[in-house]
């Protein structure tokens, strides 16, 4: 004869006596959770490799973003002064708590404009990565629970 070694719940329901055994059908609830927070562990981890592709990148990146910027001069007989601004691009970044701008000539736009955009990229992702970090340690903790036996 076998002896269980799970709790045993007795429960009257009226004229019938219900046997729980309560370990057997934690178990394979557990599991069952256990299984899917495994899916969920790998689909983050699918999640962090795609979001680490824009720090694989070995081009140069620069801080800040890259807009047009419209302004009047302040000379009254200027066309500015009748709304038509005068237009030029420029680079904007924050260094050491404050906002820098540098006007930006034509031939080095889309240089910096990509290097820009790229940064961009590379921050999101690392935002992206910080993220899933969490969610995957809680998952983690989460199996570490269902997993946990007395001793």
């Amino acid at each position: 004869m076998r002896f269980l070694s799970s709790p045993i719940i007795l429960h009257w329901t009226g004229d019938v006596l219900h046997v729980i055994l309560f370990n057997n059908m934690q178990n394979k609830r557990n599991n069952e959770k256990i299984s899917s927070l495994r899916q969920d562990l790998r689909r983050l981890m699918t999640d962090m490799e795609r979001s680490l592709e824009a720090v694989y990148g070995r081009g140069p990146l620069v801080k800040g973003n890259v807009y047009e910027m419209a302004r009047k001069c302040g000379k009254p007989s200027c066309a500015c002064s009748r709304g038509e601004l005068h237009r030029s691009m420029a680079l904007s970044w924050s260094h050491q708590g404050k906002t820098r701008l540098m006007s930006i000539p034509p031939e080095r736009l889309l240089e910096l404009r990509e290097k820009s955009e790229e940064y961009l990229r590379v921050r999101g992702a690392r935002a992206r990565v910080s993220v899933i970090c969490k969610e995957v340690l809680a998952v983690m903790d989460r199996m570490e629970k269902l997993r946990m036996a007395d001793p």
